[in-house]
């Protein structure tokens, strides 16, 4: 699956690498397809207020995931991860696994050739 979230923060580096290097153009065409290969889980109103709950009480343990003033990306993703009862694979599973079920990506890459 791909969530929204993640494709929106590699489609927008993506973007922003492009100004500099015009070849960059064919990681978004790769992304493009993967939205297609892959299912595309998009954001929704009741995965947003999933996502304002995990971050208020991350805030709340003293466990916030990002500064204050932040979007949050970590816990859209977590909150659509759960929406789907997904798994999250991450370079950075002790991160998102307090809201979610991970996978450490360095530990499976090699499957995912």
């Amino acid at each position: 699956m791909l969530p929204e979230i993640a494709d929106y923060e590699l489609r927008r580096k993506l973007h922003h690498l492009m100004r500099r290097n015009p070849r960059v153009r064919t990681g978004l065409d790769r992304l493009d397809r993967l939205a297609v290969t892959l299912r595309y889980v998009p954001l929704s109103t009741p995965v947003m207020r999933m996502a304002a709950e995990l971050w208020g009480e991350a805030r709340a343990a003293g466990q916030p995931t990002a500064g204050d003033t932040e979007l949050d990306g970590d816990v859209i993703l977590a909150a659509q991860a759960l929406g789907v009862d997904g798994t999250v694979v991450t370079t950075n599973p002790r991160h998102l696994g307090r809201f979610v079920a991970v996978k450490d990506w360095e530990s499976i890459r090699t499957e995912y050739p």
